[in-house]
């Protein structure tokens, strides 16, 4: 088995943003070659009415975005950290989009793309995501 930073792709979905009661867009996701994608967000305020959703288009920049049936996903009048797994969605671009219920920031939002027959992948995004992959390191000092 393979380690998991090299099989899956990680991108920031939404940066934090200050409080509010808007909708928030995710990036788009180009799932050509990959057959699923898991949306995490954390909202900075629990509450049933703020949840998650995906859009899905057939082309980049998703002016002709279409929401996915049945894919509305709340955290729960105690939760802030809600996740949405798409498995092979029926169109190459999809996104997440965050919909604030009650006025409250949203901390992050990110993309795990799985499944994929492209890899390894780099997943270090500059300004953005950074990680290191360590194989049966020793012990000492860290």
């Amino acid at each position: 088995m393979a380690d998991i930073s090299s099989t899956v792709q990680f991108r920031q979905a939404i940066a934090t943003t200050s409080a509010g009661t808007s909708s928030i867009d995710g990036a788009e996701v180009d799932m050509e070659g990959y057959d699923g994608v898991l949306f995490i967000c954390k909202f900075g305020t629990a509450a049933a009415d703020n949840t998650i959703h995906a859009e899905q288009d057939t082309a980049t920049g998703m002016a002709s975005a279409a929401d996915l049936a049945s894919t509305e996903t709340g955290v729960g009048s105690s939760d802030e950290i809600v996740w949405l797994d798409i498995y092979r969605p029926q169109e190459q671009f999809v996104r997440c989009v965050a919909d604030r219920g009650t006025s409250t920031t949203i901390d992050w939002g990110c993309y795990v793309q799985y499944g994929g027959s492209k890899g390894p992948v780099d997943n270090t995004v500059a300004g953005t995501i950074h990680g290191e992959l360590h194989v049966s390191p020793s012990e000492g000092t860290k």
